[in-house]
């Protein structure tokens, strides 16, 4: 990726997809960052090794510190981008920030195995911290989201994964890490189902069935494709790897979408573009029939980091 030798990365931050995924949110009780802070490392590392035991399902997972925690755990270094959650707020499209201390996602082609890890990780940080958010996730269909259409087709695929994600030189004490932001959006199915499929289509920005993205000239400004594929100011595109799968029951479901980056400020840019729209208020459609419950910022350290500091 860069010139150096890159840490060791939490390999859950560029994995491919899984079958099933378990997302925790913890906040720190009260406690002694000298006690914290070896737990945070030990978790990853058990995390970590899990993945060869456990590598005929693909397992994979990260522990994440939270922009508003990270000076309590580590005061003496921090992430140059690290930073709240950027909440926006436009007519009746809302993305809230609600910030926790930690969070772990671990992902597995096998749910028992899952629910074990899950357990073993609440009993590792038991005393330190309390379980505030649980949620479970899921592949459904051909890794489609529940409004039936393909996601993650724009994703960095081989190599450009950790290229996207993982922080390279421009913070070298930092390499190897990866920039987290998560949401969980709860989709008015019913309202969705109701929209023509052509609709649905200018909508995202790609045929359903077949997952065709449209031709440049016939996106509507007001896709979700046309909204989220961003340029910088050197026409290079603003990329992130999304780590997201569907989530929920029957009563509330929709997609936990996990943002990871080597940078802060694609995302920002990506949600500043859905939320408020470009100069002419052309914003993302996308967001009459879906809505953000939470917004997280989050960084994941290298295992190196978090062991050389614990």
């Amino acid at each position: 990726m860069d010139s150096q030798v890159m840490p060791r990365e939490q390999l859950g931050v560029c994995a491919e997809g899984n079958l099933h995924s378990v997302y925790l949110m913890f906040n720190a009780n009260e406690s002694v960052e000298s006690d914290m802070r070896p737990c945070v490392a030990t978790v990853a590392q058990y995390i970590h090794e899990l993945t060869d035991q456990y590598s005929d399902s693909a397992f994979n997972g990260f522990v994440a510190i939270g922009a508003n925690y990270w000076d309590t755990l580590y005061p003496n270094a921090r992430p140059q981008q690290l930073k709240p959650f950027p909440a926006m707020n436009r007519d009746n499209r809302d993305a809230p920030a609600i910030e926790y201390d930690l969070f772990v996602q671990i992902r597995c082609d096998r749910f028992d195995i899952l629910h074990l890890v899950a357990n073993e990780v609440c009993q590792m940080f038991e005393g330190l911290v309390e379980l505030v958010d649980e949620e479970r996730g899921f592949r459904f269909l051909d890794s489609r989201d529940l409004t039936g259409f393909v996601d993650g087709t724009e994703n960095p695929k081989g190599r450009s994964r950790q290229e996207v994600a993982l922080v390279g030189d421009e913070d070298a004490q930092f390499k190897g890490g990866s920039y987290i932001h998560v949401q969980k959006f709860a989709h008015n199915l019913s309202k969705w189902n109701r929209l023509p499929v052509k609709k649905q289509e200018d909508v995202i920005g790609r045929t359903k069935a077949d997952n065709i993205e449209y031709a440049s000239a016939d996106k509507p400004l007001t896709s979700h494709i046309k909204r989220v594929n961003l340029k910088d100011s050197e026409g290079k595109s603003m990329e992130i790897l999304r780590q997201s799968m569907p989530y929920g029951s029957v009563k509330e479901q929709g997609l936990m979408f996990i943002s990871t980056c080597r940078n802060s400020v694609h995302f920002e840019k990506m949600l500043e573009s859905m939320i408020h729209g470009d100069a002419e208020g052309n914003h993302d459609h996308l967001m009459h029939f879906t809505q953000a419950l939470t917004g997280s910022s989050f960084f994941a350290p290298s295992l190196d980091f978090m062991n050389r500091v614990s």
